[in-house]
């Protein structure tokens, strides 16, 4: 539109509710901006006299008419308008109604679409996190035995207390414990499970289908990689709204690809439903999309606490003016969230791994032109619109998906050092310093406990967990370094079919992979007593620990085991000789 240059300035404030749906004035003849006046004092006195509670205006873009153009401000309002006249609709229900909109609340409009993903968060600072860590006294362990089923799932009594022994710090990895069952000892690491992510994604998940019976309860994607939590959550009535990878569900629960024109769930979404935004993060774009039905983001998203601290330091880095080399799997939802987040502060490629860094550097270090084109080929669709390789890789700086192994994301940080010492002579070009703060803790502690425990004596080691989880495959990993063809990865004791048979998971890459059976003794069957190592990704819960001993355990002569009272009684000895110290 032709924007005349003599239209004059004013100051417009856009009020948005908790369910982020727009104030808007109700005229005649449609829809008008709500508080819109000469300047921002007299703009917010009308705000004021329609809402008691609001954070004060913050400035974020300009729009024009050919009447006016608008200085626009966000504000954040708590209560229902106590002005006639004023009411709240959807931003898609605006949309819906364009005719009706004034020009002027047509152009603001108009612009916002960039703007969308900072309105559920108003009233956070940039160093607030979203959902931070709950203390342990305000944990809501209720819910981990509120039937028989969560009970089976989630509860066990060797892992508590084995928990109550190790865990001494829960940042550092101390001793394994063992479990003496007399034909079969476990060794399991001080540190396994349920980091505090996971828990709090798992306990705002079963609080919000308690607290909303009569409401559409829904998670953007699986709440965590496990198939029997989210399992039992679909049994209490909640549903996805997509995969893991971001395929659409239909609103008669099939895929979209598999069912091509049925309406998906995305479509049937109204304010009134609820969306949980699962602890991996949501990308920018899925969260504009709830943004304009009206959902309420803030109060559902479980977005674990130590994701979005990889978020600020990437917006850092593009302060600095670094480029951010993420470290991640491209198909990985958290990996997907920290790109699409990044994005707006700083020009990203995400690398898998140290090979693909080590093309990357070849990249970096070359001055050939058509060297240095390979890196669109190499790195499509894993890279920023518009990155210009000659200038974007000047100056970069490393993240990580949380879930991945330390030691790799350190590796490759140290080779671009390298690459850049090489071509200017220093280390100013490679940002943090040797910082290691987008390293998840709660990740590398499981991963150092379990190397505590790899230094004993194994005739097996068995990570426990989804197949599609990330930092479970990183366990893995470690332990088949190890042992070797000795390290097993499944999902639950189901996959423990006999002695003479294991369904291992093997994992091929880009979120494929088969089962491989395998034997589970390899050598010398019947020499005793066995030492089996146990641990579980992030996303295990420990019921199913548990039941994986009492699957192996029951292969063994009943005469030949000790009893689950005895082992605890073990523990509690072992506890109250570590107390005494």
């Amino acid at each position: 539109m032709t924007v005349l240059l003599s239209a004059p300035s004013r100051c417009a404030v856009l009020a948005f509710n908790a369910s982020n749906q727009l104030a808007v004035r109700r005229e005649p003849d449609g829809f008008d901006l709500a508080f819109a006046a000469d300047d921002l004092p007299a703009a917010a006195a009308r705000l004021s006299r329609a809402f008691a509670t609001h954070l004060a205006p913050v400035e974020y873009f300009s729009a024009a008419t050919e009447a006016a153009s608008y200085a626009v401000y966000f504000t954040q309002v708590q209560g229902e308008p106590a002005e006639t006249g004023v009411e709240f609709h959807s931003l898609d229900a605006l949309a819906a109604r364009r005719s009706e909109l004034s020009p002027a609340l047509a152009a603001v409009l108009d612009e916002l679409g960039p703007f969308l993903v900072d309105i559920p968060y108003l009233h956070l600072g940039e160093n607030d996190f979203i959902y931070k860590f709950r203390p342990a006294q305000e944990r809501n362990i209720a819910i981990y035995g509120q039937d028989a089923l969560a009970g089976a799932l989630y509860q066990s009594q060797l892992c508590s207390a084995i928990k109550a022994i190790a865990r001494q710090h829960e940042r550092s990895a101390a001793a394994p414990v063992t479990l003496d069952f007399g034909a079969v000892q476990y060794v399991i690491p001080s540190h396994f499970g349920f980091c505090l992510g996971v828990k709090n994604a798992i306990e705002r998940a079963y609080e919000t289908l308690a607290e909303n019976p009569g409401r559409r309860v829904f998670m953007l994607s699986e709440l965590i990689h496990n198939p029997f939590v989210n399992e039992d959550l679909l049994r209490r009535g909640l549903r996805y709204l997509q995969t893991d990878k971001g395929e659409a569900y239909t609103a008669d629960g099939r895929l979209a690809s598999a069912a091509p024109g049925a309406p998906v769930l995305w479509d049937t979404l109204t304010p009134e439903d609820i969306v949980i935004i699962p602890a991996f993060g949501a990308t920018d774009e899925d969260k504009r999309r709830l943004v304009r039905k009206g959902i309420a983001v803030y109060h559902y998203d479980a977005t674990c606490m130590l994701v979005e601290k990889v978020w600020k330091a990437a917006r850092a880095y593009g302060r600095e003016g670094y480029t951010v080399i993420i470290h991640g799997k491209h198909e990985h939802e958290e990996t997907k969230a920290t790109f699409s987040n990044t994005r707006r502060h700083a020009p990203a490629v995400i690398v898998r791994n140290l090979d693909e860094a080590r093309q990357l550097g070849e990249i970096i270090a070359s001055s050939d032109p058509a060297e240095r084109r390979k890196f669109y080929e190499l790195f499509a669709g894993r890279h920023t619109p518009g990155f210009d390789v000659n200038l974007h890789l000047d100056r970069v700086a490393v993240v990580n998906q949380t879930t991945l192994l330390m030691n790799e994301t350190l590796a490759i940080l140290e080779h671009l050092r390298g690459i850049y010492r090489a071509k200017y002579g220093d280390d100013t070009h490679v940002g943090g310093s040797g910082r290691r703060d987008t390293l998840c803790y709660a990740t590398q502690v499981n991963q150092d406990a379990l190397s505590r425990a790899l230094a004993q004596p194994l005739d097996a080691a068995f990570v426990i967990g989804g197949k599609n989880s990330s930092n479970t495959y990183q366990l893995f990993r470690l332990c088949e370094q190890k042992v070797g063809a000795r390290a097993y990865f499944i999902q639950s004791e189901s996959s423990i079919r006999s002695r003479a048979e294991v369904d291992h998971y093997v994992y091929a890459g880009s979120g494929r992979g088969q089962i491989e059976s395998r034997p589970l003794w390899l050598a010398e069957p019947d020499s005793l007593p066995k030492r089996v190592l146990i641990t579980g990704g992030a996303s295990c819960p420990d019921g199913i620990i548990q039941q994986v001993m009492t699957r192996i355990n029951g292969f063994f002569p009943p005469g030949k085991l000790r009893s689950v009272a005895e082992v605890l009684n073990d523990l509690a000895a072992q506890d109250s000789t570590a107390a005494a110290r």
